[in-house]
């Protein structure tokens, strides 16, 4: 998807974009605290830093981003990507579970999210299905980045909730000033006995050539949760059942069944081990830069059972589920080149691919479920051009292609192959105090499954266009846009048992391409005092493709359906900061962030499945060279308006604080970070997960976290 242009900056601008594209909380004054609890490292030596940021960091984004690194990254770390970014305004998770958890933007998930490394596809499976993990080291990142705008269509026309996208440096992307440079982050976990840590070690073998190597290790026990495992109405139920157990004198399955329902403390098999390997080369001069690297991400997690879960295989007795692992492996290789073109229309022509093998198995205790494996590529060329009189833009070409088979009694997907090509433009011109931008993008996709006879075939063109006014420090705008997507194979073609998702799966393979309008207006403000950014977003969609529960049970379980129907969603996104009082070199600051979705499907649908609710979060921090102190408050709100059959999710406040002291002042990069999470041990759930009833967020969690760089 989008790749990443090599742009000479000084340190001090470097370290200004870094803080305007920071959380909010990050987003105060240039404060030397400020900017060192957000700076990513620069090889602390160079006058300038050579930065790979998206081609997107380049232009003004006019609707923003969002982005956490640095020191704020360390203390956030998890197993998973979806669980770091839950702080930024928008941005929820699926929280499936500890070892299986991705974004959600606006109330989306799966494919109308794009979660990337360095600027193109994870080429994994978490896309297709809430229980399968991202494959992206969170040990190891550098930056992980939120955006949306027009200039999300460089991602294609599927992403209508925005793109994630995950910066490592396994291609490095600058020579250190060091014969031997080393990152390196370790913490402990107190709710799951949490022990990681990882490192990287970069070593230029000449004055152009650059050797990278990382590695990182994650162990964790079954997470210990406040309050009751199950949700009040899955707990009522159960009960229900153990009075009716007892009263036909089944006492035996009575005290069974309300053992469970008064669990309390750890989510048994929630548990996740996690380790990965990786190595990569590159050739960088003033004419660009060529570089590969190698990587292994290897993970096994638990699924935590869904209480009465069973079902019968074929030609089987229904039978009680053993415990459901997965143990998920991928190797990766990936190129990245980028050649400057020098003064003409086009500033550097952009290559970057990537190749991946994944195989994925889902375990019923010791026997083999399911086995899945997956081989895809994706590559894109872009140029680049230079700018004229404020004009510029990148134009190019992607490609995407995914062998994909499920091998087991339990294989709800047959086997499919899909093919996608994509062309696409962005443009942005900036004259006086106006900014405007335009985004084209042409898509085709082929979904074959063979042993179904069944090919699909699909052709979107999605638009985007932008305004931005300045007025002062205060800038204004809109954005609009037509977007279509394709159908995912899972979508079309699933039929039969998940054993992982514990749930009967069927797909359409009559769907249509999805289409919507999108539309934001938004505000935002810096100064290096105040700083707020408020949106208010609106998407109408034709043909919206849902997966709802319908009540059947088939094989013992519950049956999900894919359903279209057309369907509106519409949301605000609010953030701000502002600094309080100075004391010398100290700085007192307050920050908020609220956001809200609304989804309705058209015709009688009802509620969209699986929405976040009103949330709000408060933080006040006080920040010096030395140290930073930090408390916050987050409330979510009730979410009552849910899908048909789909339980309510009861709202939570969660407290939370921090600190960090760097012993030898920012310049050493080296942070000691301690936090107390969920001070309260309150029992919150995720509206947004499909395992809420019965998985729900981390209880009181102590955790400390060193991170150096030398």
């Amino acid at each position: 998807m989008k790749t990443a242009p090599l742009l000479t900056i000084s340190a001090s601008v470097s370290a200004l974009s870094l803080a305007l594209a920071a959380p909010v909380y990050a987003q105060q004054s240039n404060s030397a605290s400020t900017e060192a609890r957000i700076q990513s490292d620069d090889f602390h030596g160079s006058d300038d830093i050579v930065v790979t940021a998206p081609f997107v960091e380049r232009l003004d984004i006019l609707s923003g981003t969002s982005a956490i690194s640095g020191e704020v990254l360390a203390e956030k770390t998890r197993a998973q990507l979806g669980d770091i970014l839950t702080s930024l305004p928008g941005v929820s998770a699926t929280s499936f579970s500890p070892g299986a958890s991705r974004p959600v933007l606006r109330g989306y998930q799966g494919n109308r999210v794009a979660v990337l490394t360095d600027g193109i596809g994870n080429i994994d499976a978490s896309n297709t299905s809430a229980d399968h993990a991202v494959t992206i080291d969170t040990l190891t990142v550098e930056r992980i980045e939120v955006l949306r705008g027009p200039a999300v269509l460089l991602f294609g026309g599927q992403a209508v909730g925005g793109a994630v996208n995950a910066l490592d440096k396994r291609i490095p992307r600058s020579i250190p000033d060091e014969a031997i440079h080393i990152d390196a982050l370790a913490g402990y976990g107190s709710a799951a006995r949490d022990w990681s840590g990882g490192a990287s070690i970069d070593m230029p073998i000449t004055d152009r050539v650059i050797v990278h190597l990382d590695g990182s290790y994650r162990n964790s026990d079954d997470l210990r949760t406040g309050g009751y495992v199950l949700s009040p109405n899955l707990r009522a139920e159960v009960l229900d059942f153990a009075a009716e157990e007892t009263s036909e004198g089944n006492l035996e399955e009575a005290a069974e069944a309300t053992e469970l329902a008064n669990q309390r403390g750890r989510i048994a098999n929630s548990a996740v081990k996690t380790w990965t390997a990786g190595g990569g080369i590159a050739f960088i001069d003033d004419g660009g830069n060529l570089g590969l690297s190698y990587s292994i991400y290897d993970t096994n997690y638990g699924i935590p059972a869904r209480p009465g879960a069973s079902h019968a295989h074929e030609g089987e007795e229904t039978t009680e589920e053993a415990p459901v692992t997965i143990g998920l492996r991928q190797y990766r290789l990936d190129f990245r080149g980028e050649v400057n073109l020098g003064d003409g229309l086009f500033e550097k022509l952009r290559l970057r691919a990537g190749y991946a093998d994944y195989t994925h198995t889902e375990f019923e205790g010791d026997e083999i479920g399911t086995i899945f494996n997956s081989q895809g590529i994706e590559a894109r060329a872009e140029f680049v051009q230079n700018d004229r009189n404020g004009w510029r833009g990148a134009s190019g070409v992607q490609y995407q292609t995914r062998d994909f088979e499920a091998i087991g009694a339990e294989a709800f997907v047959p086997p499919n192959k899909t093919r996608q090509y994509g062309l696409f433009t962005l443009q942005e011109y900036t004259k006086g105090n106006l900014d405007a931008e335009v985004a084209v993008r042409f898509d085709t996709a082929e979904l074959r499954a063979d042993t179904l006879g069944l090919t699909r075939s699909f052709n979107n063109v999605s638009a985007a266009f932008g305004l931005g006014y300045h007025i002062g420090d205060l800038k204004i705008g809109a954005n609009i846009s037509r977007t279509g997507r394709a159908p995912a194979v899972e979508e079309l073609f699933s039929n039969g048992p998940h054993i992982a998702t514990q749930a009967f799966e069927i797909g359409d393979p009559n769907l249509k391409s999805e289409r919507a309008w999108n539309g934001e207006l938004y505000a935002r403000y810096d100064t290096p005092g105040t700083a707020f950014s408020a949106t208010l977003y609106t998407n109408r969609f034709d043909n919206f493709i849902y997966e709802a529960e319908t009540g059947n049970i088939e094989d013992d379980l519950p049956v999900f359906q894919y359903f279209q129907n057309d369907a509106k969603v519409w949301g605000v996104e609010f953030q701000a900061s502002k600094r309080l009082a100075s004391f010398g070199s100290s700085n007192l600051s307050v920050d908020g962030v609220a956001d809200y979705t609304r989804a309705k499907i058209s015709s009688g649908g009802g509620n969209a499945p699986r929405i976040p609710p009103l949330r709000l979060l408060g933080g006040v921090e006080l920040t010096n060279a030395s140290f930073d102190l930090r408390g916050e408050v987050e409330f979510s709100d009730d979410q009552t308006k849910t899908a048909t059959f789909e339980t309510p999710t009861d709202g939570f406040t969660l407290v939370n604080a921090s600190a960090t002291w760097r012993p030898f002042g920012r310049d050493r990069n080296i942070a000691l970070i301690a936090s107390a999470n969920n001070i309260f041990d309150v029992t919150a759930r995720r509206a947004a997960s499909f395992t809420k009833d019965f998985v729900p967020l981390t209880g009181r969690d102590f955790r400390v976290t060193a991170r150096l760089s030398f």
